[in-house]
């Protein structure tokens, strides 16, 4: 197995099911500290643009060919990511518990996308050397990935199904049950 492929299995094998199991842990803290009732709707909302900025670079970087224009958007959601989890942790402090459990979750959730940005960088080093330089010419578009990914090669589509269903689907759960609680709440206050 040459060193691309290995880098490739990391990734795909280690780092992306890691952010996955990171981003459930997250979610339970949250369950755990009726976060509906706590730092509600507003935390749930940061929670749900954190994952658009997280899911974008994450999907183009499965689907599509890794050129500069991806490289650009993986860096941009990196760093909106970092200053959006920093105001997460800001505006939550004082209104509910941040276990240990969460903020180990924390630590994953912030430092995985930086890893997975610089494996990408490894595995594409000429693009980023076409980044750093400015020389754009033909990296702006999207290109379907010609190589496959995984063993099947099926990888892409298994790992977005499974992240929507284990990842997804528990935060927008946790969207409503916020938006549910407030709203409620809000009647309850006007009656």
């Amino acid at each position: 197995m040459d060193e691309a492929t290995l880098v490739l299995y990391v990734i795909l094998y280690v780092l992306l099911p890691l952010w996955g199991l990171a981003s459930m842990l997250d979610w339970w803290c949250h369950k755990k500290t009726s976060i509906e009732s706590t730092s509600g709707l507003h935390e749930a909302n940061i929670h749900c643009l954190m994952g658009f900025q997280i899911a974008i670079p994450l999907v183009l970087s499965l689907v599509f060919e890794v050129n500069v224009l991806v490289l650009l958007l993986c860096l941009a959601a990196l760093i909106a990511h970092e200053f959006i989890a920093h105001y997460d942790v800001h505006y939550t402090t004082d209104k509910r518990e941040i276990s240990i459990w969460e903020v180990h979750a924390h630590n994953y959730l912030s430092t995985l996308p930086f890893f997975l940005f610089l494996m990408i960088i490894v595995r594409k080093w000429e693009v980023f050397i076409d980044l750093v330089t400015l020389e754009w010419s033909g990296g702006f578009g999207l290109e379907w990935r010609k190589e496959p990914l995984g063993a099947t090669g099926n990888y892409a589509a298994i790992y977005i199904f499974t992240m929507s269903f284990l990842v997804v689907l528990p935060y927008f759960q946790e969207w409503w049950r916020c938006w549910s609680y407030q709203r409620s709440h809000n009647q309850e206050v006007v009656e």
